[in-house]
């Protein structure tokens, strides 16, 4: 058995795994989701103080051999995350990673594969509603999935509302609007992407144009919801990454489904990993397609999986010797 494992930094990781490269292992990953060679844990999750949160998230990949869990804080003052790899038939650490730049890039291309599996591959527009830190690489994957010529941005600050146009127009050839309004914004796009720190819904039914495609991702805790419920009336095509935690911790989803008009019809709600397995479509005439991401294990499984992979074919990683036994002491002396 091996006596070390291998540490990485949030800029090993960022070396060794690109968004493109995300999307692409992902994809292969929540294809064994729907077709149960791999499974996720449910995920662990404590509120405390006001706006604090504690998590983690595991999973198992038997085709590959390997498990692991992300865990990470989150509080207005600052989050981090570490991911502990196992390998699933030995038994035995294979690596610790810094992994906030990793779930930053699983987060974005989930939102892509979502588009990818549920959007005309013909759109070639967006709106994006929110600018925080996670907006950038949403847009990046959505991109790389549609490859976007017009994005429309807005979110309620103006100052970084217009930095943010700066920032997107400088990293991709698109065209970028500044939205004054969210109605603006969101007047017949036929992608749009919520991605926000919303504690109450904003979002209304009659913002979205017959056709679109809403990618509702940034209200993942209870006490968030970035879209009033009314929307549910007009959806036809409900996905999310992972049901058990939508059913956990999507406030949107859980005053529908369990408290609302939809009450006792989760069955609506499609694992994306079905829908890519097994090929699902939206029905004929339908008028508004969601996808509500939450988190899973087995997104971020796959990448810490190619980064180690990597790291081992280039050398990089500071190791961590490991020791296999150690007796048990009995009393302090």
């Amino acid at each position: 058995m091996s006596q070390s494992a291998i540490w990485l930094s949030e800029a090993d990781v960022a070396s060794l795994v690109s968004l493109k490269d995300t999307l692409g292992v992902l994809e292969a990953g929540v294809r064994e989701l729907g077709e149960d060679t791999a499974f996720n844990i449910p995920k662990a999750l404590a509120n405390f103080h006001d706006a604090s949160s504690l998590h983690s998230l595991g999973s198992v990949m038997l085709g590959a051999g390997v498990c692991g869990f992300k865990n990470w804080i989150n509080t207005p003052q600052g989050a981090k995350a570490l991911f502990i790899l196992f390998d699933a038939n030995e038994g035995r650490l294979l690596a610790m990673m810094e992994a906030n730049c990793l779930g930053q890039m699983r987060t974005a291309a989930m939102t892509g594969l979502g588009t990818r599996w549920m959007t005309n591959p013909d759109v070639r527009e967006m709106t994006l509603i929110g600018t925080g830190r996670q907006a950038l690489t949403q847009v990046a994957a959505v991109h790389l999935v549609q490859n976007l010529k017009q994005i429309r941005i807005w979110s309620p600050t103006a100052e970084k509302r217009q930095a943010f146009c700066k920032e997107v127009a400088s990293q991709f050839d698109i065209e970028v609007i500044e939205s004054k309004t969210l109605e603006e914004a969101t007047e017949g796009a036929p992608i749009v992407t919520t991605v926000t720190r919303a504690r109450e819904p904003f979002l209304k039914s009659s913002m979205l144009a017959h056709g679109a495609h809403l990618n509702a991702v940034g209200a993942i805790l209870p006490h968030s919801a970035e879209f009033e419920q009314e929307v549910f009336e007009r959806v036809g095509f409900i996905g999310v990454d992972d049901v058990p935690n939508a059913k956990k911790a999507s406030r949107e989803l859980i005053e529908y489904f369990d408290k609302g008009a939809g009450a006792g019809n989760w069955d609506r709600v499609r694992p994306l990993g079905k829908i890519i397995a097994n090929g699902e479509k939206a029905p004929a005439g339908c008028d508004i397609t969601l996808f509500k991401s939450m988190g899973m294990g087995i997104s971020d499984l796959t990448v810490a999986a190619l980064a180690y992979r990597r790291a081992n074919e280039r050398g990089i990683g500071e190791p961590i010797p490991l020791v296999a036994k150690a007796p048990v002491r009995w009393t302090d002396k």
